[in-house]
């Protein structure tokens, strides 16, 4: 297994306690408000590690293309946040982490439509089953 792989292992616990926090923090307050503290947060986080790490550079030097994803990346991340936020409000954290997660296939589909990648039957068939998941949760009798 790639270093990748450890990564990704951190970000899924990262993203299971940030569920199990929201909710928790929800119980008194609106969730659009609420997805507003952790955002200023990550920001203060991500700017004193860039800071503290020489990584710093000047925006307005990136390629258009590179500035315009990332700004078009945080949009679609400001709105998946707004969405989960209020999913979390009104259902379980479990149900809505898991529903949530339909963006596996999401992301495998849009990889390989717009970044030309071709995952492998293996693969194929774990982003299936992560998909059939998503359907037994949402389908009622």
């Amino acid at each position: 297994m790639g270093n990748w792989f450890y990564w990704a292992l951190c970000s899924a616990f990262f993203v299971a306690m940030t569920a199990i926090l929201t909710k928790i923090g929800l119980k008194d307050l609106d969730p659009d408000y609420a997805a507003l503290i952790p955002t200023f947060v990550i920001a203060a986080l991500l700017a004193t590690y860039i800071h503290f790490s020489n990584k710093w550079i000047n925006p307005l030097t990136l390629r258009s293309t590179t500035l315009s994803s990332l700004i078009l990346s945080g949009l679609a991340t400001g709105a998946s946040w707004i969405c989960y936020f209020r999913a979390l409000k009104s259902a379980d954290a479990a149900k809505v982490a898991s529903v949530d997660k339909l963006s596996v296939v999401l992301v495998a589909l849009f990889a390989v439509i717009f970044l030309g990648e071709r995952p492998s039957t293996r693969e194929w068939l774990a982003i299936f089953l992560v998909g059939a998941g998503v359907f037994v949760l949402g389908w009622r009798r």
